[in-house]
């Protein structure tokens, strides 16, 4: 047996959380553009990605996010309800009902992922010897804010779902990870050129205008564009940048990310 196929006997398994209720953007990830909701375009660009096993929305259990049950229905992606607000229990019964050995975490924020950044984090987890608890491109920001994906097994997970008390823990799912370096070892996939200053997510509407731009601009001529493709049209357009630039991203107050 090769050691790619070695590797590929653990079921790798992309957790992306979405919900309706945003405070900033109500209804977000079903944002329609060019006739389709956003989180279309995120699916597309996931379902490329040869290295993983299964894709499963996990969204809340409240009445609200029932549209993103309908959403998964019709684009036959699987999904599972939780907690709206313990997203890390809602992380773990996810992984659990699907058999997850590897968790991807994404969010529904990201509709321009790009599927190479996510293979080239999932390939480095799978890689790196001794293994590594969890690996992700966040632990020192590089790549545009929007392309974020963090790596982690079921077992870890399951750890961090029984130990993580904070509310802060179990909402945004991997503080406890990345905040206790001493109990996990960690990673970080890093961008060649630091584009951190880049931000392609969306929490407001400027940058649904942002996003609605460089996929009206890309997608028709490139459905499957990447990373530099988009960093190429914004050199085109360097006015774009402002559209968002004042958008600030939501900040834990707990304890700051150590330096790794």
């Amino acid at each position: 047996m090769n050691e790619m196929a070695h590797l590929k006997q653990r079921k790798v398994v992309i957790i992306l959380q979405a919900r309706m209720g945003s405070s900033r953007l109500p209804g977000k990830p079903l944002k329609i553009v060019m006739g389709r909701p956003l989180l279309s375009y995120q699916i597309e660009r996931l379902r490329r990605i040869s290295s993983v096993d299964d894709i499963v929305i996990a969204t809340s259990d409240l009445k609200t996010d029932q549209p993103i049950i309908d959403f998964c229905k019709a684009e036959h992606v699987h999904f599972f309800r939780g907690s709206e607000s313990d997203v890390l229990d809602r992380y773990y019964q996810a992984a659990k009902k699907y058999n997850a050995d590897v968790v991807v975490r994404v969010t529904g924020d990201c509709p321009i992922i790009d599927p190479s950044v996510v293979t080239q984090v999932i390939s480095l987890y799978l890689k790196t010897s001794p293994p590594c608890d969890y690996v992700s491109n966040t632990l020192v920001h590089t790549f545009p804010r929007g392309l974020d994906v963090e790596v982690f097994s079921f077992s870890n997970l399951e750890k961090a779902a029984k130990a993580a008390h904070l509310a802060e823990e179990r909402e945004h799912v991997t503080p406890y990870f990345y905040l206790h370096p001493e109990i996990f070892s960690l990673k970080n996939f890093a961008c060649e050129k630091n584009l951190s200053h880049h931000r392609w997510t969306v929490d407001e509407k400027d940058d649904l205008d942002l996003i609605t731009k460089i996929l009206m601009e890309l997608y028709p001529k490139k459905p499957s564009f990447e990373m530099n493709d988009v960093l190429e049209l914004m050199q085109q357009h360097p006015d774009w940048m402002n559209i968002n630039a004042h958008v600030q991203q939501k900040k834990l107050t707990i304890a700051e990310k150590k330096n790794f």
